[in-house]
């Protein structure tokens, strides 16, 4: 039997394909005969909808594009899995992709999906597009109203709704958290020392450390890359000066510390406390299990797909930016020293 289409209907009832459409979507803008009639007979006659043809329609794919810098880094997993709960819930799809911390690979990934494949665009920015401040494509669809949120790296040079974490205030209470169980040299170890979410961490360890009337240390600071030699830096700092706490700004970095620390001989925590940032698998697993900060991903993912679904059905209401608080799992790589 062939199946009946939207133009069918419409030549059944010589109306125009649109007034089909509002009809099977029980729109309030065609009068309640009409309406039921349609319904009716699209009822009868097996009507099922092409949802593809009625997105063109609509100008709507019911699609979500979404770009993280890091699939490795847990968090944006996280992040991932509350904006495709939310997205689902609301009848939407995503795309998801990786920037690879990449300017470039951003930048096309932007092109592609600003093509009218998706409804609207979540994102979080590369470590380079922050560092070289290029964020002209994303003005561009700001200001093309393409509904667009930012999370957790954002710019203040975008117009749009966006979902922070306290960066600043969770780089200063770990910190605090580390001197009020008597550690007296704290290091700082980041992967992700350009980026917007590390310097701010960063400024909340120097104020905690002012606070406590501590000298602020650079050697106690430590940046690096994928490229460089994480085992070596880790000689190198463990050696200038008996350090009694490491706060490592992701999950993978943290169990490679506690990995090295292990592997030197110290004990954890009787000789160093470790605390690292994201509540993943991998920190409860290893041993000792690890005291983590965690920045409740999934709820920053949700948030960010209700705002944009809010700005897609609403694009005149105003932005808005929701800050997300940290919290700190204590376990059991961290000890309050005699």
């Amino acid at each position: 039997m062939k199946k009946i289409t939207l133009k069918d209907i419409a030549k059944y009832f010589d109306v125009s394909i649109s007034t089909v459409s509002k009809a099977v979507n029980d729109s309030h803008e065609i009068s309640k005969d009409l309406k039921q009639r349609i319904q009716e007979y699209a009822k009868e006659q097996h009507y099922k909808p092409n949802k593809l043809a009625l997105n063109l329609l609509n100008r709507s794919t019911k699609t979500i594009g979404v770009i993280v810098p890091n699939i490795l880094n847990y968090f944006f997993v996280q992040v991932l899995y509350g904006i495709e709960k939310v997205a689902n819930e609301n009848g939407y799809n995503i795309i998801s992709c990786i920037s690879n911390e990449s300017y470039e690979k951003e930048s096309k990934t932007l092109e592609f999906l600003d093509s009218g494949t998706v409804d609207g665009l979540i994102i979080s920015l590369a470590e380079e597009t922050q560092v070289k401040e290029r964020v002209e494509g994303l003005q561009e669809i700001a200001e093309n109203q393409i509904p667009l949120v930012l999370f957790d790296r954002v710019s203040d040079l975008i117009a749009c709704d966006k979902v922070i974490v306290d960066d600043f205030e969770a780089g200063y209470k770990t910190t605090k958290y580390f001197f009020n169980i008597g550690c007296k040299n704290v290091a700082f170890v980041s992967p992700i020392g350009k980026s917007s979410v590390g310097k701010l961490r960063h400024e909340g360890y120097k104020k905690a450390l002012e606070e406590a009337g501590r000298p602020y240390d650079e050697k106690l600071v430590v940046n690096f890359t994928a490229k460089d030699d994480l085992d070596l830096i880790m000689s190198f700092l463990l050696n200038y000066k008996p350090i009694d706490g490491i706060l490592g700004l992701d999950e993978i970095t943290a169990v490679k510390i506690l990995h090295i620390v292990k592997s030197r001989g110290y004990n954890v925590p009787n000789d160093v406390s470790i605390v690292g940032f994201t509540n993943g698998q991998l920190s409860q697993y290893v041993t000792p299990s690890l005291t983590m900060v965690s920045q409740h991903g999934k709820f920053i993912g949700e948030k960010a797909a209700e705002l944009l679904i809010k700005r897609i059905q609403h694009p005149d209401r105003p932005f808005e930016t929701k800050m997300v608080k940290t919290s700190l799992l204590v376990r059991d790589s961290t000890k309050k020293l005699q």
